[in-house]
């Protein structure tokens, strides 16, 4: 078993021929590594891998195969003034294991921190000076080699065009813990999700994507176990190429592996598709004074970007302590393997970038043309998935909205400010007319389109749409930080009560607004994202950063009360609405002018008095507008090159906390319309009333009104 062969530098990681296993790490600074591999009961057998070219260190075991745990040892100076800190007592795991087996055992943590900490106290800044050569193998997860093989009997990609996609942001874990309807053993898994139950929520639904939060392998922080919660989110990450193994439920030991795959097909098999939220901007070795879990160990200086004055420090754009080095040629050669290994292994759809902007700092400012960009768009195969910026990081001038190249589309973050500004009156109808239209200030001068803009009002790094309408201020006292963590510009408010009421009148409020801002998103010209249990009024009770909490405050209820239900049946009434009609998803920005020869313009914008909106009115004029939108002016034609041509409809935009009428334009924009929907009345039918042209129609507070035009 120990004899070993050269084998080849690439591909990195671990490689199961059916014979043997070939193994190959990066590190261009080491003096020597070591391949340590682990029998079941924790035996340990160390092998030198012989030969190094091109930075790689490699070597071929004959007859090692699928299963077998494994770790590297990495020898080097340790110097941290000088950004070096190999430590060969530590077990390090492969940057690119294809599956992780185990946790971090923080109760014995200090033994993956290359230094020695004090018995108790604070520990000094300078502690990672002196090394610590205590062997911590027993604590570290192993890495795994893994069969690739899988029947993926056909799978194909859906490809659903972005201007079609409706996305539903979850959890893989939260989303089927604690649903009755899931097999115990499932629930809370890859499988969970891929599940029967869980598959028809979101089919019935009519979402075409899951964006799942990370399902990298990642590890808690240490003092998250000192206070008895764990990383539940998952921006930790510390293994990009390995499905989190804590979400599997038939195994560790590359069991993970195909069961993710499963769900991709399951998911595939009824037109959803999975894109996933990744973390190629930190890792879960935090700054100086943070764990050895792998990349600091195998090549400290080429894996992080350090301090140039200071290497012995980390140079942190994430609020993190350290930032991953897309710079250095190998470090974006792991994140290109790993995306491309998620697309070609796993067939997944396409990814949401955490942080992006801090992938894009070449040197220190956030470069549009940086080789992070470049080297995406001319790869075959990641410049034709779904590519997803969150366009920010914490570093300066991280705020990048509207700022990333053509392949690229953004979480709007100003979309989702003025949108929850215009709902509590404190955004012009000018703002709110823009960010339902499509962004084009944001997007069009780059020859973008409008499903460049991720329009969406709640995420999971902030209030839930329940929590939203109901609290004021974040009350986040059970993640032990006293309340600091967790952003205080929440742009909510809570309707007249902080938190839980039994005033019905306060309650139906609350649920009108609600509905006014699922129908926004699901109007609004782009690309709409729902944080997933939104539609089933899910809360969090005024927690708004629950990235600590693997517990009911995180997990979907799904003992759905009356307003659960309700409200599941108007999203998906709205989603059937969108998905029917291609005049709320256009392929191209409204421009307010008659086009495809229609005598009318493809947007109209009126005032409540049913007369067009002038420049004092878009600036400072009350919260209240109507739209119309020209269904006879789609531009794009359809997959065949038919001309699209779909029904028009008026919307009227109530924001202000008092009731108004609407007089409804003259009969040259339609001469008869019908209700299509009210967020004051979620159980009227369509066509229910009829209205004529300058007909007067009341709206009452905080509400909307969508008509179609039937002549």
């Amino acid at each position: 078993m120990t004899e070993i062969w050269p084998g080849l530098p690439f591909p990195l990681g671990a490689t199961w021929d059916g014979q043997g296993t070939n193994f190959a790490l990066f590190s261009e600074h080491a003096e020597g590594v070591e391949l340590c591999l682990f029998d079941d009961d924790g035996t340990e057998t160390r092998v030198d891998l012989p030969v190094r070219r091109a930075f790689n260190w490699h070597g071929y075991l004959p007859g090692v195969g699928p299963g077998q745990c494994y770790g590297f040892r990495v020898h080097g100076p340790y110097e941290p003034d000088h950004g070096h800190r190999f430590n060969p007592a530590k077990l390090l795991i492969d940057p690119y294991a294809k599956a992780i087996d185990g946790q971090l055992d923080w109760s014995r943590g200090a033994l993956a921190l290359p230094y020695t900490p004090p018995a108790e106290g604070p520990v000094p800044d300078d502690a990672d000076r002196q090394i610590d050569e205590t062997d911590d193998a027993a604590v570290i997860p192993k890495s795994v080699v893994i069969d690739q093989g899988f029947d993926w009997q056909g799978d194909e990609p859906p490809r659903t065009p972005f201007a079609d996609t409706v996305i539903y942001e979850t959890h893989v874990r939260g989303f089927t813990i604690s649903n009755p309807d899931v097999d115990p053993e499932l629930r809370g898994t890859y499988a969970g999700l891929a599940s029967e139950a869980a598959v028809a929520h979101l089919r019935d639904l009519g979402v075409t994507a899951v964006e799942l939060l990370p399902v990298h392998h990642h590890s808690d922080e240490p003092f998250l176990y000192d206070r008895g919660l764990t990383n539940y989110w998952g921006y930790s990450t510390i293994g990009y190429l390995a499905p989190h193994s804590r979400y599997a439920a038939t195994g560790s030991r590359g069991e993970q592996v195909r069961e993710f795959k499963g769900m991709v097909k399951a998911l595939h098999r009824a037109g959803i598709e999975v894109i996933l939220d990744v973390v190629y901007n930190h890792t879960a070795e935090g700054d100086h004074l943070g764990p050895m879990l792998s990349f600091r160990g195998v090549d400290n200086t080429a894996y992080y970007r350090l301090e140039p004055d200071n290497p012995r420090h980390y140079m942190d754009f994430t609020g993190t302590g350290n930032s991953l080095n897309p710079v250095h040629p190998s470090v974006l050669r792991l994140i290109m393997d790993s995306l491309r290994y998620w697309v070609m292994e796993c067939h997944v759809d396409g990814f949401r970038f955490d942080l992006a902007s801090a992938l894009a700092r070449e040197l220190y400012d956030v470069d549009r043309l940086s080789a992070f960009f470049d080297t995406i768009h001319q790869d075959p195969v990641l410049s034709q998935v779904k590519l997803i910026a969150e366009p920010w990081d914490v570093g300066p001038g991280g705020y990048q909205v509207g700022n990333f190249p053509i392949l690229w589309s953004e979480w709007n973050g100003v979309y989702r400010d003025e949108m929850r500004d215009f709902w509590r009156g404190s955004a012009s109808p000018g703002q709110f007319a823009q960010r339902l239209s499509g962004s084009a200030d944001l997007y069009e001068s780059d020859g973008r389109d409008p499903f460049a803009s991720i329009n969406f009002i709640t995420a999971h790094d902030g209030f839930t749409l329940r929590d939203l309408v109901s609290y004021d201020s974040k009350h986040n006292e059970a993640n032990g930080e006293d309340n600091r963590d967790g952003t205080d510009d929440n742009r909510s408010w809570n309707s007249g009560v902080e938190g839980e009421t039994d005033d019905p009148e306060i309650r139906a409020l609350r649920l009108r607004r609600q509905r006014n801002f699922l129908t926004t998103v699901l109007v609004s010209q782009g690309t709409p994202m729902l944080l997933g249990g939104d539609e089933l009024h899910r809360t969090q009770r005024g927690n708004n950063n629950c990235w600590c909490h693997d517990s009911p405050i995180s997990w979907y209820d799904w003992d759905l009360e009356r307003n659960a239900r309700e409200m599941l049946a108007f999203t998906r009434r709205l989603i059937a609405l969108r998905r029917q009609h291609p005049n709320f998803r256009r392929q191209t920005f409204l421009r307010g002018e008659r086009v495809n020869g229609s005598p009318l313009p493809d947007v109209w914008w009126f005032r409540a008095d049913g007369e067009e909106m002038t420049e004092p009115d878009w600036d400072h004029g009350e919260p209240v507008l109507g739209m119309f939108l020209n269904g006879d002016t789609i531009v794009m034609p359809g997959p065949h090159g038919e001309r699209v041509v779909d029904d028009s409809f008026v919307l009227l935009f109530n924001a202000h906390h008092e009731d108004r009428t609407f007089t409804l334009p003259h009969s040259l924009v339609g001469s008869r319309w019908e209700l299509e929907l009210s967020t004051a009345d979620p159980e009227a039918a369509v066509g229910s009333a009829t209205y004529g042209a300058r007909a007067q129609i009341d709206v009452i507070n905080r509400a909307i009104v969508i008509l179609r035009r039937i002549d």
